[in-house]
């Protein structure tokens, strides 16, 4: 049986790295190389966007230059109509922040928990296959995990499950609910439940790896941190001090053959 879905839910998910200026340059290029993608040129009014180009399928990761604060991670929620759609998340009860403009075709918004995300208008229908590497192991970035402080997830989980549309489910870890993501959609999405006094809710990335430690080890050569090491998953941070994890699962598991 169908399910209509409402305005708001996204035809593809690309996660944008808001990278500080004064980080741009070493974060652009730590990312490429993590990734084993390809830099664009740069493009925007003001030169500030930049996409990492997979060598097959549709990209879903892009960098952005921010002038002002630090680095962070935002999503970028591809639709047909960014204007209903933003319409329909105000109802949800977003905020926007910048309305669309006929010359860049986006809009950005905030969720109630203050996460900063856009509704744009490009099209992506094909996902990109894992990375391999010459240790022979493969790799990729297959998920965003929306971090909420304990205080603002019940509001957030909520916001996130009516405006995509998406079924949302426990997990095995009590801190973690999953939306149930269409397999033709490049990233998964997490939302974790903080324990910290964080003031708004952020985004983090998550890579996924047949070898976790062929990959950690790569990781830090190229100049990451690793941070915390749990069961399942490490949390690391880029040059700029931008924190993501690696998870021990296969990269293609969910990938359509």
């Amino acid at each position: 049986m169908s399910v209509d879905l409402p305005v708001s839910s996204p035809t593809w998910v690309s996660a944008f790295l808001d990278l500080a200026a004064e980080e741009l340059e070493r974060g652009s290029a730590f990312w490429a190389q993590v990734t084993g993608t390809t830099l664009s040129a740069v493009r925007g009014a003001q030169h500030e966007f930049t996409t990492l180009v997979p060598t097959d399928g549709d990209d879903h990761l892009r960098i952005q230059r921010r002038d002002a604060g630090g680095s962070r991670v935002h999503l970028d929620l591809h639709v047909p109509d960014q204007a209903a759609a933003a319409a329909y998340a105000v109802e949800l009860g977003a905020e926007v922040v910048r309305p669309e403009e006929r010359e860049d075709g986006f809009v950005v918004l905030v969720s109630p928990g203050g996460l900063s995300f856009c509704f744009v208008g490009q099209r992506a229908t094909t996902r990109s296959r894992p990375t391999s590497w010459p240790a022979g192991h493969r790799s990729r970035v297959d998920q965003v995990s929306i971090d909420a402080p304990g205080r603002l997830l019940a509001a957030e989980l909520a916001f996130w499950r009516d405006l995509t549309g998406w079924r949302l489910r426990r997990t095995a870890y009590p801190e973690f609910h999953q939306l149930e993501v269409p397999s033709s959609q490049p990233l998964q999405v997490l939302l974790q439940r903080l324990d910290d006094d964080a003031t708004e809710v952020s985004v983090h990335l998550d890579l996924t790896t047949d070898d976790v430690g062929a990959e950690l080890e790569r990781h830090v050569a190229l100049g990451a941190r690793v941070l915390a090491s749990h069961d399942h998953w490490t949390v690391l941070a880029d040059p700029g001090g931008l924190r993501y994890c690696v998870a021990g699962d296969p990269p293609d598991h969910d990938v359509p053959a």
